[in-house]
This record gives C-alpha cells, sequence and structure tokens, in this order.
C-alpha cells in the first residue's frame, strides 16, 4: 500500500476525526500535570497537623497488621480506659493488669476509621519507606537521611510519605472536579460545567487543603456524591422515571454515604438531617420508605463503630464524645486532653451557650463571607432570590442551604485548639466542603448576569469571562510567584530529628512529648501526649502505668508565652513552666525527676532527657 493514502488518512484522523478527541485530553492531562508538578514545586509542605499525622500513623498501624491501635496516647484516653474498666483494676490488682492498654497496643479512641482505612491501603503499596531503620551512634549519618528523606543541599525538605499522601489527596480532588462537573452539566450547561471544573481546579484553599493530609478532600468527594444521589432521586420523582424502587435504593446509597463520612469525620453526622428532610419534602409518595431507607443504612454503617468504642470505654465516640468541652472556661486549649483526672464538675450549661454564640459569630462574620474559597459565595448569596426554571436545581440549592446552618451549629460546638493552632486549614472547618455547590451556583448567577448584557462582538464574552476566572484564581497564580514556599514546618516539627531521638529509643519503650502525634508518625515510637504537670500525673503514669524512659519538648513548650502559660500556670498550679526554666535556663534537671541525662545541641530550642545516654551507642 502506497505511504501517501495512510499519511493523509493519518492527517484526517487528527484535524477531523477521533484524533481530535485524543489530542484534546492528551492537552488536558498534559495541563494537569504540569499544575501538580508547578504546585507542588512552589507551594508544597509536609504535615503541619496534628489530625493529618495521627491519622497517617494509625494508617500504618492498619498497613502492618495491629489494628485500630494507636501510637499517639492520650491521658485522657487513659483515664477513659481504666475509668470504664474499674472492676479489671480491681480484679486484677497485684497481677500485672493493664487496664490503660499502654502496655501493649493502645486502641484509638479519637480517629473516625474510614480515612485512615483508606490511606492504610497507600501506605500498603507505597513505593517509598516511612521509616528509618535503627540509626545510632551521635545521630543519623547523611547517608540514611539523603536515602530515607529528600533534601537539598544537605538539608532536610521533603518526607516522601507526607508527599504520597497529599499526592493521594490531589487524586482525589481531581475526583471531586469530574463529580462536580458532571453535575453541574446535568442541572446547568456545559459553560457552567466547565467554568465550574476550572475555578475548582483554581481554588488555592483546595489544594492547601491536599497537601495538608487530612481527610478534607475525601470528605468532600463525598459529599458531592451524595448531592448527586439526591439530584437523581428527585428527577426520579419529578419525571416519573425508572422503577419506582429506584429512588429507595438511592436513598439508601445517600445513607450509606452521609455513614461513610461520619466514620471519616464524625461531626458529618450532622448531615444526615438536611438528607431526611430532602427525603421528606421532594421523594415522592413513597417518602416514608425513602426516609427509613437512608437512617436505616446511616445507622447500620455507623453501629460497629459504635459498640466498639463503647465496649473499650464506655462512650459512643471515644475522647471525641466531648468535643463539646473542649476549648471552653472548663477546658481551655487542649488541657481535656492532657488530663488524667478530669474535673467534669467544671463544665455547665454557661459554658455550652458561650462556645455555641461565640463560635457561631466567628464563623458567620469571617467563614461565610469566604465560602466556596474566594468571593464567588458573593454571587451565591444574591443567586438565593433567584427561581430557576428546573425544579432540581431549586431542590438541591434547598439542600444547600439546609446544610449551612447545620454546618455552622456543628463547627460551632466543635471547634477546639486545633482550629486556633493551624486556622482556615485544619479538621474543624467543615464550611468548606460546600465549596463545589457554591462555586456551581455562584458561576451559575455569573453567566445568568452574562447575558443579560449586549456585547458588540463575541470575543468579548470570552474575555469576560477568562477575566473574571482570572480573578477567582488569582490567589492561585500568586502561589507561582515569589517567595517560594519552604517545606518544612519547623518549628516545631523536624522529622529528622524527630526520629533521632525516637531511634534512641526501643520500639517497646514509652516516651512523652508536646508533639506526640509527630513522635508517632516520624518517629514510630509509642509517646504519651505531656501530661499537665511533672509531678503527680507524670508520675501517675511512670510510677503506675508504664515507666516513661524519655522526655522530648520542643518549641510547642519552650516557646509558649510567658505569663499566661508559665508564670499564672504556676500559680494554679506547678506546671512545667519551672521545669523548663530550671532545665533550660539554670542547665539543671529538677532533683526529683527521674530522667536526668541529655545529649548535647539540643538545648533551648529543644530538650531531650532519658534515663541514661543512649545516644553513645545504638539500640539493639
Amino acid at each position: 500500500m502506497a505511504l501517501g493514502p495512510l499519511l493523509h488518512d493519518a492527517i484526517y484522523k487528527l484535524e477531523i476525526g477521533v484524533g481530535v478527541k485524543y489530542l484534546k485530553w492528551g492537552l488536558i492531562s498534559l495541563a494537569l500535570v504540569m499544575l501538580f508538578v508547578g504546585y507542588n514545586w512552589r507551594a508544597y509542605r509536609n504535615m503541619n497537623t496534628q489530625e493529618a499525622m495521627e491519622a497517617a500513623q494509625l494508617a500504618r498501624n492498619l498497613a502492618e497488621g495491629k489494628g485500630f491501635s494507636t501510637l499517639f496516647i492520650r491521658p485522657f484516653s487513659i483515664y477513659l480506659l481504666t475509668n470504664h474498666h474499674k472492676s479489671v483494676i480491681l480484679a486484677g490488682a497485684g497481677t500485672g493488669a493493664d487496664p490503660a492498654r499502654v502496655k501493649g497496643l493502645h486502641p484509638d479512641l479519637t480517629t473516625p476509621p474510614a480515612y485512615p482505612l483508606l490511606l492504610a491501603g497507600l501506605l500498603k503499596i507505597m513505593p517509598f519507606p516511612y521509616d528509618i531503620p535503627g540509626a545510632g551512634g551521635t545521630g543519623l549519618e547523611k547517608a540514611k537521611i539523603k536515602k530515607y528523606f529528600w533534601n537539598r543541599e544537605g538539608r532536610f525538605w521533603w518526607y516522601p510519605a507526607d508527599f504520597v499522601i497529599a499526592m493521594f489527596n490531589q487524586m482525589l480532588l481531581v475526583g471531586v472536579i469530574v463529580l462536580t462537573f458532571l453535575l453541574a452539566r446535568r442541572l446547568f450547561d456545559n459553560a457552567v460545567a466547565i467554568m465550574s471544573a476550572l475555578m475548582l481546579l483554581g481554588t488555592e484553599l483546595l489544594w492547601r487543603f491536599s497537601v495538608s493530609g487530612l481527610s478534607t478532600i475525601f470528605l468532600m468527594l463525598i459529599f458531592v456524591g451524595l448531592a448527586w444521589c439526591l439530584t437523581l432521586i428527585e428527577s426520579r420523582v419529578r419525571e416519573a422515571k425508572g422503577a419506582p424502587s429506584t429512588p429507595t435504593w438511592l436513598a439508601a446509597a445517600a445513607g450509606l454515604l452521609v455513614g461513610i463520612g461520619a466514620l471519616t469525620r464524625y461531626t458529618f453526622a450532622w448531615i444526615i438531617i438536611p438528607v431526611m428532610l430532602f427525603l421528606v419534602l421532594f421523594s415522592g409518595p413513597r417518602r416514608a420508605m425513602n426516609w427509613l431507607a437512608a437512617v436505616a443504612v446511616f445507622a447500620a454503617v455507623m453501629a460497629p463503630w459504635v459498640v466498639r468504642n463503647y465496649q473499650l470505654s464506655g462512650t459512643p465516640f471515644g475522647t471525641a464524645t466531648y468535643t463539646i468541652m473542649r476549648a471552653t472556661p472548663a477546658f481551655p486549649e487542649h488541657r481535656l486532653d492532657r488530663s488524667l483526672q478530669p474535673d467534669f464538675h467544671k463544665y455547665n450549661i454557661g459554658h455550652f451557650w458561650r462556645k455555641l454564640v461565640g463560635n457561631s459569630r466567628q464563623i458567620i462574620s469571617t467563614d461565610l463571607p469566604k465560602l466556596g474559597g474566594n468571593w464567588t459565595s458573593a454571587f451565591f448569596l444574591v443567586g438565593l432570590m433567584l427561581v430557576f426554571k428546573n425544579p432540581g436545581i431549586n431542590r438541591l440549592r434547598y439542600f444547600l442551604l439546609l446544610c449551612l446552618p447545620v454546618l455552622i451549629v456543628a463547627q460551632a460546638l466543635g471547634r477546639t485548639q486545633l482550629a486556633d493552632d493551624v486556622p482556615e486549614i485544619n479538621s474543624e472547618n467543615l464550611l468548606v466542603l460546600l465549596t463545589p455547590l457554591v462555586l456551581m451556583y455562584g458561576l451559575s448567577l455569573f453567566f445568568l448576569l452574562l447575558e443579560q448584557i449586549e456585547l458588540p462582538i463575541r470575543q468579548l464574552r470570552l474575555a469576560i469571562i477568562a477575566g473574571f476566572g482570572g480573578l477567582l484564581c488569582l490567589p492561585m497564580a500568586l502561589v507561582f510567584g515569589p517567595p517560594k514556599t519552604f517545606p518544612g514546618c519547623w518549628p516545631p516539627y523536624h522529622p529528622p530529628t524527630i526520629q533521632q531521638v525516637s531511634n534512641w529509643m526501643k520500639p517497646n519503650e514509652l516516651m512523652m512529648s508536646d508533639i506526640p502525634w509527630a513522635v508517632a508518625w516520624y518517629g514510630h515510637r509509642q509517646c504519651v501526649w505531656l501530661t499537665l504537670t511533672p509531678q503527680n500525673d507524670f508520675f501517675a503514669i511512670n510510677d503506675y502505668i508504664k515507666p516513661v524512659l524519655g522526655l522530648y519538648m520542643t518549641p510547642q513548650t519552650m516557646d509558649s508565652k510567658f505569663l499566661s502559660q508559665w508564670v499564672w500556670a504556676e500559680a494554679q498550679q506547678r506546671s512545667w513552666g519551672m521545669f523548663v526554666i530550671e532545665s533550660a535556663m539554670r542547665q539543671e534537671i529538677p532533683p526529683a525527676f527521674p530522667l536526668k541525662f541529655a545529649p548535647s545541641g539540643f538545648m533551648p530550642e529543644q530538650i531531650f532527657l532519658t534515663d541514661w545516654p543512649r545516644w553513645r551507642r545504638s539500640n539493639p
């Protein structure tokens, strides 16, 4: 066969036939890859939140076959376990009983299981090592650091496991964008769908969540899937299409999604309220059956985990059961989690109302205007006064409006010190989950207004759309300008140092730290949170539960506020403030403290104390 016809046929397919389709998707894929590479090169950061590291170390334990056990131990978790098993304590007196479950695998009583399970599958196949084998001598050799860390000019740069988890979440973000595109195309048109997808891709807030290691992007994917289920239910009922049982099966799927979301983040369970109201209002004559199917599946998904928690601690959600008490005058900051004997009598109904009203005021004044990740929320709020011709659009918007007050209340009551430690990018930011739908409705109003303007040439319309999109994506665009983000999160997290001190300890030995979640994730060692006091609480764990053989304190404590967190706390009860002053300033350890040995080169930024100079030789 002559070469000419073959070449002509190939050119024809490339310009007019299926080649155009492949070329288009190839260019889109290339643009996505370039965006991923560019953003991570310019703005990637290692994990810097407690929740992300806690979920990651839980996932590693699951991947290693250790079940839902944690290396990050809260004193409050010890209290719940021992308080629920008082009979075990009495029966096991003198027999070596371990009601606190610290001598072996400590069960996790804080983090819901769905996201760690998802990460466990990832870590099982992860191509990078996330634990350094025992390093001895005077510290980690440069060769080992280069092997297990990504360095720049001999300095720690990226932690591989953190980066892989971030890339996984970025893949989930692509899933969110695709689902939102399909939903917008079903409800509106191609213009709104394409613009919604592009604006989600250009929302810098979502990219920061993706690299944080938090479960937010996964939860957002669940929420968009839930919106899809409700949209299909409404359209099937309104148009009388399909089998009569189809809406019931879709309602069951909605209940399943809410259940999985609640097992990803407990506060997501509140979404079942808008779902039930939507089904009652818009699921047709079989609304009772549909409502029952959603609630029954939701309850069935939640029940095993609730029963497990109750059997372990006597509470349905473990330490999270008491979230409403956190960050109140009764238990400010992280005081409840660090309490070995919390006094619940200090909490009263006044604290509840103060937390609800005060946090709701802050959410409405600061978070609500930023709903959607940019100022598209203004278009969304104005668009609430519009009535669309398509009833499905109006009814899904009603669901979105029902979610708003529910999530505001849930976020207000669920707010803790975590939201202050890392503002905006934290697991307690629930309103961000509405971003895809808010963007979709806000952009629909923009295109509706644009249609009312008579433009002399078509190119001017495209210029307006491009300019509008450019303004929305401006924060994302500025990421690629100077200065470049430093990926490290020091202070207080420096993985090489954390792994250095952790490798001085044996795997079955207990440490105490002010960043135990980081020790658990980077150091792979069992670590209890710094107790409220270095006297009674410390010795209650050291003498009666399990010996504490290493104490590691970072700028998280060393750089605390002198007056409020040291002087006043010292006046109320002997805290770690005086301990730090004596250790760092006077260069001497308090006489009664059992850990006397400290390596050189740590003070004054950090303190590491242990029972013998372990750094002089490698652990066996």
